[in-house]
Order: structure tokens, then sequence, then C-alpha cells
């Protein structure tokens, strides 16, 4: 593998036809509008927002965008908007994506992402078994993959899968799955297989505006903000890497570029995560995001005891992708929160908020390395 240009390429991008699932969910519509603005054509696959508001009807996606509204685990369905779509570059990003939702409904948790991540794999077997010209797969995971051993340092891509949560474990079988997928039927060492590469993605802890998921730390904090409450903060202690959402989605697109040019070369799993110093706890964040907002906003922590377990150390190296994609994180953790208090301060003024994201993605794209 040989280092890759840091920039991505509109050349490219233009005209592309690019299927992702799980288009209407947060992450989902901030790529599919940054694809789209590309000159990509974009068609998704997904269930309805599961929240309202959603940041997918708040932009209009559907006046600029092919939709199919059907379950990732209803193969027949897929494979059918696989093939009528034919498309150049699969992003498969429909989840259950919640840890503590999956202590809730853990049978689900994996239904949806195991077998959505089996169901989305041999929708594409069968698809390019048909002719399809599909040219890159990226299936999109998570950093609670790794077998969380409470570590002060990144875990790497090699280092072990697990998961001491539902979700966590769920994520893991996605990446096993895929090598699987990955070596049983599109292998570029098997002259046979169809030569389509398959890589993963793990990001770190998104944040941005348009989130509104419950039981995220960003969104509760800001309906507790805007109902004049104080934030609770279940696990002050813990260690995150927190990241705008535009980092990873980043990463998305130059791996996309990267397998479509150079095939099974790097066709395996990838870490986009923050630099080290963006890794800080749950507290630290919410003070920044306090002072941030401004106007009195305050927090209060609660007993770890009270909730279900999750790690208290969580970072990633992505050293990997720094020299063989060019990728490095762009805005800090200081500048993501002040992006997502922006984007959240315009909604509340009723801006134009498809033209207000696309702004901020612009301004990603312009923008240097954090410091």
């Amino acid at each position: 593998m040989m280092p890759a240009k840091l920039e991505i390429d509109p050349d490219f991008w233009s005209g592309k036809k690019v299927f992702i699932t799980g288009h209407t969910g947060f992450k989902g519509t901030w790529l599919s509008l940054w694809l789209h603005s590309l000159g990509a054509s974009v068609t998704g696959y997904a269930l309805q927002p599961h929240t309202r508001p959603s940041l997918y009807e708040i932009c209009h996606m559907d006046e600029i965008i092919h939709s199919y509204i059907h379950d990732v685990r209803d193969l027949d369905s897929l494979s059918a908007a696989l093939l009528q779509t034919s498309p150049d570059i699969v992003i498969h990003m429909a989840a259950q994506p919640l840890v503590r939702e999956s202590y809730d409904n853990p049978a689900a948790t994996f239904e949806i992402n195991m077998m959505g991540t089996v169901y989305l794999l041999e929708a594409v077997r069968k698809a390019v078994q048909n002719g399809c010209p599909i040219r890159a797969v990226i299936n999109v995971t998570s950093d609670k993959c790794y077998d969380n051993q409470e570590w002060t340092w990144g875990y790497r891509e090699t280092d072990r899968l697990g998961g001491g949560d539902p979700y966590s474990g769920s994520k893991a079988c996605s990446e096993i799955i895929t090598d699987s997928y990955r070596r049983a039927f599109f292998n570029p060492v098997d002259s046979a297989a169809p030569k389509v590469p398959v890589a993963t993605a793990r990001a770190g802890n998104v944040i941005g505006g348009g989130d509104w998921s419950k039981d995220r730390l960003v969104p509760d904090s800001f309906r507790a903000i805007l109902g004049k409450e104080p934030v609770r903060i279940r696990y002050p202690k813990a260690v995150r890497p927190w990241q705008h959402v535009l980092e990873p989605l980043h990463g998305y697109l130059l791996l996309a570029q990267k397998l479509t040019d150079s095939g099974g070369s790097v066709a395996q799993g990838w870490n986009f995560g923050p630099d080290y110093a963006d890794s800080i706890s749950v507290e630290q964040l919410v003070s920044r995001l306090c002072a941030e907002w401004g106007d009195g906003a305050a927090y209060r922590t609660e007993e770890d005891a009270l909730h279900p377990r999750e790690a208290h150390q969580l970072r990633l190296d992505s050293s990997l992708a720094r020299q063989y994609l060019g990728w490095a994180p762009r805005w800090n953790v200081d500048t993501a929160l002040t992006r997502t208090v922006e984007w959240t301060k315009a909604y509340q003024q009723n801006r134009e908020m498809r033209q207000f994201s696309l702004e901020q993605i612009s301004d990603f794209m312009k923008g240097g390395q954090a410091e």
C-alpha cells in the first residue's frame, strides 16, 4: 500500500452511483448530503427516520436522493433495490447504534447488526453475479468492536475484537462476518471470485448538528439545556474518542476512492479516530459544551452504578489511515463542539438547514489540520 493524497476528488465522485444503507440516520444524512454535493447519484435504503425531528427530514433529502424505505433484514427487498440501482459503491451504515438500547433489546440488536451485515453482503454477492458493476463496499461498524481492556492507549486494527455489551458484541460480529465474506466470496487471490474489495470502517464517538437520538450524550445535553435544566452525566470519568461527524465521513470517502483505485490491497479494517488529546472524559466534554453554549448552561453528575456497565477507557489509533489513506483529523474537539453548537442555534433560529449543513461541509474541506 502506498500513501494516497489527502483530498477528496470531485471528479471521482461526479456521476458515481452510491448505495447507502441507513441513509435516514444522523451519519447517513450527512454522508448523503456530502455525496450529492460532490455530484454523486445517491440511493438510500433504510427505515423511516427514528427521531422527530430528524436531520433527514429537515434537509428535505427526498428532494435530492432516491430512497427505499425498507428493513435491512428483508433480503429480497434489499437485493431488488441493489439490482435496480446497480451502484458503483456500497456503504453499509444501517444499524441499531445505541449501547443502552442494546441492553433493553439485545436480540434485536444482534439481529440488525449481525444479520443486517449478512444480508447486505449476500445482496452484493448476488448483484455482482448478475452483472452489477460494484467496485467497492464499506461496512461501517464501530470503535466499540474491540475487546476493551481499559487501555489508555488507542486500539489498532490488529487488536482483538470482542464486546462486553450486546451492541459492542454485535459490531465485533459484524467485523468477523465481513472478513468471512471477503475471504470466501470476494477474495482477490481466487481467480474465480468477483473482484470486489470489501473494507470495514471504525469511527470514534461522533458529534454534530442534527442528532436527536435518545441516550446519546450531546443530544441529551441539548435537550436539557433547551429545557433550562442541568445536563445529567451518567459516566463523568469515561473517556471517549470524540470527533465531529464529518471526520469519519471524510475517511469513508477517501477509503472508497482508494478501494476503487487499488482494490484488494486496502480491503481490511480501518480506524478513523481523533488525535489522542481529543479523547477526553464525558465531564470534560459536557463542561466545554456548556461553556460554548453559554446562557447559564450547567451540568451535574450521577453515580455510574445507577446505569448499565460501559467501558471507562476507549481510544483509537488511526496511524494506518494517516499513513496509507492520507487521512487526518481536521477539527479538534473544541472546534467540533463549536460547530455543533452553531448548527443547533441556527436550527433554533429557523435557518435553512440543508444549506447551513452544506456550508459546514465546505468549511470542513477548506480547513487545515486540527492543532
